[in-house]
């Protein structure tokens, strides 16, 4: 008599919370798993929120969330071990840091686990294992500087929902190459997207999504200058994209035309964040200063 042996799960199981809910009774939905063997999963860092690891039966999850369900035991308690996080401010309900050129804000279909999100994660569960964090707003993976997380999907709505009049500035300092003839101005534009996933201005159309960005030329050197600038909109790439337009594409910006960067990074800053807390009606501002290795160009 032949026996009959179950199939082994190789690749993991993606699904989406379609409701608030603890993640212990959302797995219980899904077909084919008891109590005693989600209860496994999740002592060994089989499950993942967000491509975050939780072993919290009772975590909250939201509506949208991904859960992900791994083949293979989740052997690093901490992904990103060794991996420094500047922390400019944390309270009870947000979390604002000091987001490094090179690492992603969250999770991209090529890298999973070092991102932004997930070592802010990481953090706020080194003394809470229920806590999380959720995004506000995002920055370019090689864009560094002010980046900040709710502590709460309330809180993460209420920002999202009317970001652009929550936000009083936000501030970028830019290198470029060369110096423009009008060294403060004001680039508008409509946006868009290409095939492939490169931004770039167009003419209105009922597709296309304003852009206002406004810039200064602060220091300039021999060949290079550095550019205040302050956005009004939140669009995609949208400082990238509008200093090429006017002929001075980011200095090291590989994706808009930029020349080769001395210090292998696009020299792009978020200095300032200054934004209105949308439930306590507070004005909250924050600030680093400009990173050391871009005085390189002004010696």
């Amino acid at each position: 008599m032949s026996k009959t042996y179950k199939r082994k799960q190789t690749k993991s199981k993606v699904y989406r919370v379609p409701e608030n809910n603890e993640l212990l009774t959302f797995l219980l939905t899904i077909p084919g798993y008891s109590r005693n063997n989600i209860k496994s999963l999740l002592s060994r860092k089989q499950v993942l929120v967000n491509d975050v690891p939780i072993s919290q039966f009772n975590f909250n999850v939201y509506k949208g969330d991904e859960i992900k369900i791994t083949p293979y035991m989740n052997k690093r308690m901490t992904a990103n071990k060794g991996s420094k996080l500047k922390v400019l401010y944390e309270d009870d309900e947000i979390i604002v840091i000091d987001k490094p050129s090179g690492l992603l804000t969250i999770a991209s279909d090529k890298e999973k686990e070092h991102t932004a999100y997930r070592l802010v994660n990481e953090h706020v569960q080194a003394s809470d294992k229920n806590a999380r964090i959720f995004i506000v707003h995002r920055l370019d993976q090689d864009t560094s500087g002010v980046l900040m997380f709710a502590k709460s999907h309330e809180l993460a709505n209420a920002f999202q929902q009317d970001w652009n009049n929550l936000v009083a500035k936000r501030g970028y300092y830019a290198i470029i190459k060369g110096c423009p003839e009008e060294e403060k101005g004001i680039i508008k534009s409509y946006m868009y997207k290409s095939k492939t996933n490169e931004m770039y201005s167009g003419h209105k159309t009922k597709t296309g999504k304003f852009a206002e960005t406004h810039y200064k030329v602060i220091k300039k050197g021999e060949t290079y200058s550095l550019v205040d600038i302050n956005i009004l909109t939140g669009r995609k790439n949208q400082i990238r994209v509008h200093l090429k337009d006017i002929g001075y594409p980011i200095v090291g910006d590989r994706k808009y035309d930029g020349v080769k960067s001395p210090i292998q990074r696009l020299c792009l800053h978020a200095y300032e964040l200054q934004v209105k807390h949308p439930i306590m009606n507070k004005t909250l501002n924050f600030k680093v200063k400009i990173p050391k290795d871009f005085a390189e160009f002004f010696k």
